[in-house]
């Protein structure tokens, strides 16, 4: 029996068979607190990353693609359900609250799919493989936060699950540039990085359908 050709991880995006998954942009995350808090992550996220996500599930929209979210949320009101490291950490948003909400700026859509997750690689603790298998999804592209927690976990397990893996690097951030940049080299193995202007050009063309910071 022949084997199957190994697909390209530079091809071209095909909107049938690709999906924008937008990582952990929830209030409890991105709100204004964080601009004291965390002041480079707000700063990036507000001016660079969150609006290119905008972008990127307009143009995937406009293509007849998929987007995808997922939101840290715990199952349960106490989140003894959440995996031991965000128990560690005191990380637990519980179901329905405003924290666990997909923000404003990237609100899904009325038919798309937002996936609770309580650890980082929504691999572990949601159905998401088992959906993109059911719709015919091949290609994932990530994107949220953070670059160096969330989104390296996501795109590393997507690779070993068969997923082909995209980065939009200029739509993902966390707490520094140097963490920010040290996970693109150190996950870039795994998958394939783009900017948001390339994406948006590529998922245009598919047969189906400013300031110093992160890159």
């Amino acid at each position: 029996m022949p084997t199957p050709p190994i697909p390209d991880r530079l091809r071209p995006l095909d909107a049938a068979r690709t999906a924008l998954l937008v990582i952990d942009v929830q209030k409890g995350i991105f709100h204004p607190g964080a601009a004291q808090t965390r002041p480079w992550f707000h700063r990036t996220a507000a001016e660079i990353a969150v609006p290119n996500i905008a972008r990127l599930a307009e143009a995937f929209r406009a293509a007849g693609g998929e987007v995808v979210y997922t939101v840290i949320q715990s199952l349960t009101r106490d989140g003894r359900d959440r995996s031991l490291d965000y128990k560690q950490t005191s990380f637990h948003f519980p179901p329905g609250s405003v924290e666990a909400e997909v923000c404003d700026e990237v609100r899904p859509g009325p038919d798309e799919m937002v996936l609770p997750k309580t650890s980082s690689s929504l691999f572990n603790s949601t159905i998401f493989e088992y959906l993109m298998r059911n719709i015919g999804i091949e290609t994932v592209v990530a994107t949220g936060f953070l670059t160096d927690q969330c989104v390296d976990h996501t795109v590393r397990d997507g690779a070993d699950r068969g997923f082909t893996m995209v980065c939009a690097t200029d739509a993902c951030t966390t707490d520094s540039q140097a963490r920010h940049e040290n996970a693109l080299a150190a996950f870039k193995g795994y998958c394939r990085l783009a900017r948001t202007d390339d994406l948006i050009a590529e998922i245009g063309r598919s047969p189906s359908g400013p300031i110093g910071g992160i890159d």
